[in-house]
């Protein structure tokens, strides 16, 4: 059996075809949540929905991100996993875009909520200084390092 070269994801499609966000009951543990909480399952257009109405020049932490989008569907927590999955889903969708010449204005503006030197950044096909320079054209300051 020979390995076949991995084709690349298609961001797009992947943000298109996500299932939509839902709350669930959780019966068990998961992800440092109790069983018996209501868990927010959002999906990549809620995501980007958040990013786009944060103000320019402005960040928030994902811990932020999860405890308001938790709180706005009444929800105990917001899943850590798959708000992961698709923030990194919304931000390459931005990256290609970008790559594509859509100017930074006209793109969900991920460099608010991905901090440069995170574990998300550092699974992006940008490094961080791509990061850094869109959060310097807002004037958001470098983080200390």
């Amino acid at each position: 059996m020979t390995d076949r070269p991995k084709r690349p994801t298609d961001w797009r499609k992947r943000f298109d075809k996500a299932k939509p966000a839902k709350t669930v009951l959780l019966e068990t543990d998961f992800a440092g949540i109790k069983a018996g909480s209501t868990l927010f399952i959002a999906s990549p257009g809620v995501l980007a929905n958040y990013i786009s109405r944060i103000p320019p020049g402005e960040t928030r932490t994902i811990m932020r991100l999860r405890n308001e989008l938790a709180r706005r569907h009444d929800a105990s927590a917001t899943c850590p996993v798959t708000t992961a999955i698709y923030l990194r889903v919304v931000a390459e969708v931005a990256l290609s875009e970008l790559a594509a010449g859509k100017p930074t204005d006209q793109v969900i503006p991920f460099w608010r909520v991905i901090e440069p030197g995170s574990q998300i950044a550092r699974r992006l096909s940008c490094d961080d200084s791509q990061i850094v320079h869109f959060r310097a054209l807002e004037g958001i300051a470098a983080p200390d390092g």
